[in-house]
């Protein structure tokens, strides 16, 4: 795929530009919930800095992965093979990729419920600070190479025979992160000061990373006792998202409102309030 100008009087290449860009936006989301979540380990000054790299670190990698588009398409060659008479799979670079980054997603994101939930936090002195700094940004570019292989995998298909189509994906990719960075800190900001939010991210984090494990053994033909590992389709994991979202928002505003909520009695309570058992709030 060579870097050649499109044709932009014509009404396609602008429709792929727009389409492209809100591509690379939504599926952007994750990424940026994976920094915000990161850098929120770091001290309140260096977040932003975090989270500024940590996307431009992003735009980076989706450009040199665009212009390695013959090497990338060259990890879809089998690697290594399995066939037993329970499983059979042959691994291509692309699926390993996609699998690892999943088990790290898991990882990372489970870690991350068990300190909130155990209420450790890690040490924000000056000397850590820079330490974390460090290992944060290690794990944005970690992270950022699957979520980025994904992204242009998705992206050259849809652009698949376009002319110009290379210079279409990378200033769909430029402008996606240029927006992305302008919300990037307000959003950082909102999720910080919501731990519910927080949870609910993570949570995401988790359901992505089982999505691209499974995306992974499919493009690896995983077969288990005769059944192929599907895919996932995108639309009903970013569908759950927002509804998630939405069920958050209102009992947000709920709890702004002050509106009494509704108490839920167990089958243990009405026993005690029938005076079949003895209440153990009274000792």
């Amino acid at each position: 795929m060579e870097l050649v100008m499109p044709n932009l009087g014509d009404a396609s290449v602008w429709m792929s530009f727009i389409t492209l860009t809100f591509l690379e936006i939504v599926l952007g989301i994750d990424n940026i919930i994976f920094i915000t979540i990161a850098a929120n380990k770091l001290p309140e000054a260096e977040r932003p800095r975090a989270t500024n790299i940590g996307l431009v670190l992003a735009m980076v990698m989706r450009i040199i992965l665009l212009f390695g588009i013959s090497a990338l398409v060259a990890m879809s060659a089998s690697l290594f093979s399995i066939h037993t008479g329970l499983i059979e799979a042959g691994f291509t670079g692309q699926s390993l990729i996609l699998i690892a980054g999943g088990v790290f997603l898991l990882y990372k994101s489970t870690s991350e419920i068990h300190h909130k939930l155990e209420g450790q936090e890690e040490e924000t002195g000056p000397k850590s600070g820079k330490s974390n700094l460090s290992n944060v940004i290690v794990q944005i570019t970690i992270i950022n190479i699957v979520f980025s292989f994904d992204s242009i995998l998705t992206a050259v298909g849809m652009t698949n025979g376009l002319y110009g189509a290379l210079a279409i994906m990378i200033a769909a990719v430029v402008v996606s992160v240029a927006i992305m960075m302008l919300f990037a800190t307000p959003v950082g900001n909102f999720v910080n000061r919501n731990p519910t939010i927080q949870m609910l991210g993570l949570a995401f984090l988790i359901l992505i990373g089982f999505m691209l494990i499974v995306e992974g053994a499919h493009l690896a033909h995983l077969s288990i006792a005769g059944s192929e590992v599907g895919t996932v389709p995108k639309g009903y994991l970013y569908f759950a998202i927002a509804f998630s979202l939405l069920v958050e928002f209102l009992n947000m505003r709920l709890r702004k409102t002050g509106v009494d909520t509704v108490q839920l009695h167990g089958v243990e309570e009405e026993a005690i309030k029938e005076g079949i058992l003895e209440g153990k709030a009274k000792g």
